[in-house]
């Protein structure tokens, strides 16, 4: 099957919620500022119709400026990181440390896989890293190339194991942690049971992954003297100053986010010194950084545009008001199935409604209040109602196309998405099949 171009895609998902607006009765939850997640969340029990509000072609197209503006954190993140890394290229020290490091794995380039992905996967687990790749594909690209690995194999192994490891991780701020709280349950709890489900998903996925790239393999042009040069002679002092500034900012990233609360605004600043500074020590000067930023910022504009319309779904559909009735129509009859068979139902419809609602945050104010009582009236444990919540919504992250974070990391990678969906919709059928035996084991268990 061939699929258009990912800007097209997008539209046309436009133009299907536009539709929607017209062809599903528009319905709302009742809302309240809830303090112990600091967001606005629904209240169970209030869903009733309201009047129709169809959404003219006019405000579809509307709504991709809205949806630009609504996503401005994130774009800006992207621009500012892309600018910085395109700064840290310019001085030559990632792609010196990436020659030196594919000779060092000749022979071996396999073991760079689990390496990466386990990196990723662990950005995912601990702060549910997404935006923040799209700028680093450059760099995964540069180094697949030269260990002779497909394009596909930078996306799998970046934001697809960071996909996974938010899925399944036991300390995610913005998927389990804040559906935790919205189940009133404690922190981490159950933390060993998720991380023990996290290992074998991410076992099948970098297993599968590292099976792709060896049979797509191509020969890599890893060429150098016999006797090696060592990674500091490679690099020089500029370089190795420069990649620890790479490093400090990782390591900025995670303290930020995990103990500062830092958003895409903090995050955006921190890569922009970075950046900087970066260009500064690895002798750009003042205006050879400005320019290198100005080139990243122009190569990260597709990127920012994809993930501008993928925003405008979800605008669309919130002017459509229509997006509460899909969560009522979907989670309503899951109250008369036995316990066991609610749970899995209420992984598959979060897989569903991940489509409309693409942020895992997004998705858990607006489905936990309602599941939750359902829950407790069905006799199902509230862990297990999280369980389904998150491999169902971060599993999702893996194909929707109005994500816009995988969507801008293909486009970047230049893999085109139905290769992208070849490759990863049988993955997503096994792990989700790995949430689901997990799921019936908690219950069996009785994890709480």
């Amino acid at each position: 099957m061939k699929f258009p171009h990912p800007l097209a895609l997008l539209a046309g998902c436009i133009v299907l919620a536009a539709a929607a607006s017209y062809l599903l009765p528009a319905g709302r939850y009742e809302r309240l500022d809830d303090p112990l997640t600091g967001r606005s969340v629904v209240v169970a029990g209030t869903y009733h119709h309201v009047a129709p509000a169809p959404v003219t072609p006019f405000q579809a197209v509307v709504a991709v400026p809205k949806g630009m503006a609504d996503a401005g954190s994130v774009i800006f993140l992207v621009f500012l990181v892309g600018g910085a890394f395109t700064v840290v290229d310019k001085t030559g020290a990632l792609r010196r440390a990436t020659s030196w490091l594919a000779r060092k794995l000749a022979r071996r380039e396999i073991l760079v896989i689990p390496v990466i992905s386990l990196f990723f996967a662990a950005g995912g687990a601990l702060e549910n890293m997404s935006e923040e790749i799209i700028a680093l594909v450059p760099v995964l690209l540069l180094l697949t190339g030269r260990l002779g690995f497909d394009p596909l194999v930078a996306v799998a192994m970046s934001i697809g194991s960071a996909a996974v490891g938010a899925a399944f991780s036991p300390i995610n701020p913005f998927q389990v942690l804040i559906a935790q709280k919205l189940a009133q349950l404690p922190p981490l709890s159950g933390a060993a049971f998720r991380s023990a489900v996290m290992a074998v998903a991410l076992a099948v996925w970098i297993g599968m992954t590292m099976r792709y790239a060896m049979k797509m393999r191509v020969a890599a042009d890893v060429a150098g003297s016999v006797e090696e040069p060592s990674a500091a002679s490679v690099l020089g002092a500029r370089g190795v100053v420069v990649l620890l500034l790479v490093l400090t900012a990782f390591t900025l990233l995670v303290y930020g986010v995990m103990t500062q609360g830092w958003d895409f605004d903090q995050l955006s600043a921190m890569f922009f010194v970075m950046g900087v500074a970066a260009g500064l020590v690895g002798g750009l000067g003042v205006t050879g950084t400005a320019a290198a930023f100005a080139e990243g910022f122009a190569g990260m504009a597709y990127a920012a545009m994809l993930i501008g319309f993928a925003r405008a779904i979800y605008v669309v559909l919130d002017q459509g008001q229509v997006i509460d009735t899909v969560v009522h129509g979907l989670f309503a009859p899951i109250a008369v199935l036995p316990a066991t068979l609610s749970a899995l139902a209420m992984m598959v419809a979060q897989a569903v409604i991940h489509f409309p609602v693409p942020s895992v945050s997004g998705q858990a104010v607006l489905t936990m209040p309602v599941l939750t009582p359902l829950s407790d009236l069905i006799g199902l444990p509230r862990q297990v109602t999280v369980l389904s919540y998150q491999y169902g919504a971060g599993l999702a992250d893996l194909l929707t196309p109005t994500n816009g974070s995988l969507m801008a990391v293909i486009a970047a990678a230049g893999v085109p998405y139905e290769k992208w969906l070849k490759f990863a919709a049988r993955l997503f059928g096994t792990l989700l099949l790995v949430g689901a035996v997990a799921v019936v084991v908690a219950i069996v268990g009785g994890l709480t």
